[in-house]
């Protein structure tokens, strides 16, 4: 069974590809984008957890 971790990061609008880009260069995949207590982006991610 796969074990998972998981990440939330906030989104700047105007870099959010690099954002994203550079957490899934490390194996990160994004899982959902929502709105942030503050009213900014906030991006949830997982990877499965190396053994």
């Amino acid at each position: 069974m796969t074990k998972w971790e998981y990440l939330t990061t906030p989104l700047i609008v105007h870099n959010t590809s690099a954002i994203l880009n550079n957490w899934g260069s490390e194996g990160w995949e994004l899982v959902q984008v929502v709105t942030g207590p503050e009213g900014g982006l906030v991006a949830y991610l997982k990877r499965p957890v190396e053994a």
